[in-house]
């Protein structure tokens, strides 16, 4: 494969250590997200102009939400990770299942997880569960968006060969240059996406439940099956049939829950106030 592409920038995973403490862009990526988005969700729900009468969270309540949204991304990224991705290996090193620093999250499992989590939050403050839902998936995209730049910097995750111009050689995925996928899915699974959400919720989106949680639903699993056409599928599992991969079939349930949700939304009358 001939052509001009770019270096690959080597950056050390750790970003610092102290005797047999370890701070890795992996786990800063996870740590960031979560409190970007914390803070994220304060601000959203402390704007009266963009709920009207919906019935929402106190800011400060918010502090319990983000120990039940951070507990359910990461056991049920990890297990998602565990049980769709590489179950075999697992069985045969049990205790590898919790060596996160290692990497190896499944954002369908954590997806699961922080459903649970913002289920018995709801529950626990009396609240409507599709509202809680709206304001997580408004700021969940920070936390993807960071996480495969985490990618990135390990590496893996990694794309397909390609002769484009930005492929590059990424260090143990072989010769051959290829595609800079995970910084495809940071900037649509992550940015652009954040952007979508942030005008839907500008234009009174919190005032109809479940239509953000809809259009997040929706808009990550087009972002993703898309993205998954320039990535390398997991080793472990190659192509699954059809050419299609892992992420394209947990995603396709996504896309129609999400298409199912927005068209209830819209079809309830928003709430005025």
């Amino acid at each position: 494969m001939q052509g001009t592409f770019l270096t690959y920038p080597q950056i050390d995973p750790v970003i610092f250590s102290i005797g047999p403490l370890v701070v890795r862009w992996y786990a800063l990526a996870y740590i960031a997200g979560l409190l970007l988005g914390w803070l994220y969700a304060r601000l959203l729900v402390s704007n009266d102009r963009l709920w009207g009468a919906a019935p929402r969270p106190a800011a400060p309540a918010l502090d319990d939400l983000l120990v039940y949204a951070a507990l359910g991304v990461i056991l049920g990224g990890r297990l998602g990770y565990v049980f769709f991705y590489n179950p075999g290996y697992f069985i045969a090193n049990p205790g590898k299942v919790l060596a996160l620093w290692e990497g190896g999250m499944a954002f369908h499992g954590g997806l699961a997880g922080a459903a649970l989590g913002i289920w018995l939050f709801a529950r626990k403050y009396r609240l409507p569960v599709l509202s809680i839902c709206d304001i997580c998936a408004a700021v969940v995209p920070i936390g993807i968006g960071l996480g495969r730049i985490a990618n990135f910097i390990k590496p893996e995750l990694w794309g397909r060969p390609a002769d484009v111009p930005w492929a590059m050689v990424f260090p143990g995925a072989g010769p051959l240059p290829r595609h800079p996928s995970q910084l495809y899915e940071a900037a649509l699974e992550g940015l652009l996406l954040l952007i979508i959400l942030w005008i839907a919720a500008r234009s009174g989106a919190f005032r109809r439940p479940g239509l953000i949680t809809g259009l997040f639903g929706a808009g990550y699993a087009l972002a993703r099956i898309f993205c998954e056409f320039f990535r390398e599928p997991d080793a472990q599992l190659g192509f699954l049939f059809g050419g299609a991969t892992m992420g394209m079939l947990l995603s396709a349930p996504l896309l129609l829950i999400g298409v199912w949700l927005i068209a209830v939304a819209l079809r309830n009358r928003a709430v005025q106030g």
